[in-house]
């Protein structure tokens, strides 16, 4: 093995490998940072950053056919760009008496119809749920209403439509509670909350321009008949 006359250290060439000796292999990459600097302190830890996190998983949801069959699941994200059947549920809340209908607006950060308003507390349904759980479980998720009594089927409908220029394809079913209790809103999904009449819904789902989710919508004629 050579060694550096001046400093005694054994002697390299241009490479990295030593002058007579076992040659020491650098991935290009590591060769690139071996010429640039020491591989331990300050400067190192800026070219070698701690490992990213893995992101989480995205959220899986049933899939259907277009008759309405459970064939199996994929993420979210998945269904909504390939326009994959899947299915909704959600639950029109009235006051005791009937006579209101609770509306909320959605938050600006949901997925598809981020903004818009709603008069069903709902949600896709996941692997192995029944629509009504979803409902159940949409409900207390979302307004924090713990129903005493199930919420009773009030509409379905297959939705074979469109949004921001994909095919979105949903199987909607629909239940009815009558509750006069508190309301919490889940802050991620609940942009805010109010009663209205229902002749005062129909005015605003009359208006053109007036934001209302396209799903429900459909719904709406077997909802108020």
């Amino acid at each position: 093995m050579h060694h550096d006359a001046e400093s005694g250290r054994p002697a390299r060439d241009q490479t990295g490998h030593l002058i007579g000796g076992v040659p020491i292999e650098f991935p290009e990459r590591a060769r690139q940072r071996h010429r640039r600097g020491p591989l331990f302190g300050y400067r190192t830890a800026q070219r070698y950053p701690l490992p990213v996190p893995a992101q989480p998983h995205s959220e899986r949801i049933a899939v259907y056919d277009s008759a309405g069959r459970v064939i199996g699941a994929a993420d979210r994200a998945t269904v909504y760009r390939d326009g994959l059947w899947h299915a909704s549920a959600g639950v029109l809340v009235r006051s005791g008496d009937g006579e209101r209908i609770y509306v909320h607006r959605r938050t600006e950060t949901k997925m598809v119809f981020a903004g818009m308003h709603d008069c069903l507390a709902g949600g896709v349904v996941d692997p192995g749920e029944d629509p009504a759980d979803t409902a159940t479980r949409e409900l207390a998720e979302e307004l924090g209403i713990v129903a005493e009594t199930p919420p009773l089927p009030l509409a379905s409908a297959s939705w074979d439509g469109e949004w921001l220029g994909k095919p979105m394809r949903c199987h909607l079913f629909a239940y009815e509670l009558r509750y006069d209790g508190p309301i919490r809103h889940q802050p991620e999904e609940i942009a805010d909350g109010w009663w209205w009449t229902e002749q005062r819904l129909r005015a605003h789902l009359a208006d053109p321009d007036w934001p209302f989710v396209p799903d429900t919508r459909v719904l709406i004629p077997e909802m108020f008949t």
